[in-house]
């Protein structure tokens, strides 16, 4: 049977959160949850956010207009109005995206004559800075996610257990299709696989770290060339007591992960893939 993948290819994680009781806490990180979210509802977010605060207070405008009569005194030049030219809901509304987005055709107009109209004002100013801010902040740092860099960070398809200067290594290559860098890359490697405890306990996923040379700092990686990187098969490795045979019997998976950053943007990237045990090729 086909194992199903801890880790696709392309480094998607292959978990998926069912259960989750506490959903109030995702409200609470509000903002991690917009910038997490598919684009199609960060959009919709984006654009009710913005229409339903311009039929909120231009809905308070016509309220206004309407309570002091000034609906009732359109034609009357000597009525001084709290907003001049506002002759409905539509042109209250019209009101409201203009003061909120600081438009200012000139044509409606607040007077000084009108003090509710003026503390609505400045609270609509304050208001709209406050929902710019988070949602053009929202955005922003949606739109610069490094994600899409990773994809142009590449791992060879199969992992290789062979000879290297003598020694019995497990190796894997890695390259990087771009011509800007990678700064202050580093390599690390985990392996997946079940275990039971000396007391009886059963981990179905239990990680098991791959020296791929943090000893040595040979997992600091120059990321100019494609690289190959080897795990020595050592007395400290999870290897030493598998055999061939063996190996192409387990079941277990080895997730490699490339960390740096974006040369270009100074942000943190990471590269993920795997290793299922038929795609670790012996010899």
């Amino acid at each position: 049977r086909k194992r199903q993948r801890y880790v696709e290819k392309d480094g998607k994680c292959n978990v998926q959160h069912g259960n989750v009781r506490e959903t109030y806490r995702y409200l609470t990180d509000i903002f991690t949850t917009l910038v997490d979210l598919k684009w199609r509802f960060s959009l919709l977010i984006f654009i009710l956010a913005y229409a339903l605060t311009w039929l909120f207070f231009g809905l308070i405008w016509w309220v206004i207009a309407y309570s002091r009569g000034d609906l009732e005194h359109l034609g009357d030049h000597s009525w001084t109005p709290c907003v001049n030219n506002l002759n409905g809901f539509v042109s209250a509304f019209l009101f409201s995206i203009e003061t909120e987005t600081t438009i200012g055709y000139g044509h409606r107009v607040i007077t000084d004559t009108c003090p509710e109209g003026i503390v609505l004002l400045l609270l609509q100013a304050i208001l709209g800075s406050m929902v710019n801010a988070f949602m053009v902040g929202c955005m922003f740092v949606k739109i610069s996610q490094p994600n899409k860099r990773a994809e142009t960070l590449v791992f060879s398809s199969h992992a290789v257990v062979s000879l290297r200067d003598d020694r019995l290594c497990l190796m894997f290559r890695v390259g990087d299709l771009r011509d800007s860098h990678i700064v202050e890359a580093s390599i690390r490697a985990k392996l997946i696989q079940s275990k039971q405890t000396q007391e009886g306990e059963f981990i179905p996923l239990d990680q098991t770290d791959l020296s791929v040379g943090f000893e040595t700092g040979d997992d600091r990686l120059f990321l100019v060339s494609p690289l190959i990187i080897s795990h020595e098969i050592d007395e400290r490795s999870p290897f030493w007591d598998v055999s061939r045979g063996q190996l192409e019997r387990d079941d277990f998976e080895i997730v490699v992960i490339l960390e740096g950053m974006v040369e270009a943007t100074g942000m943190t990237c990471q590269a993920r893939s795997s290793y299922l045990a038929d795609e670790v090729l012996w010899g």
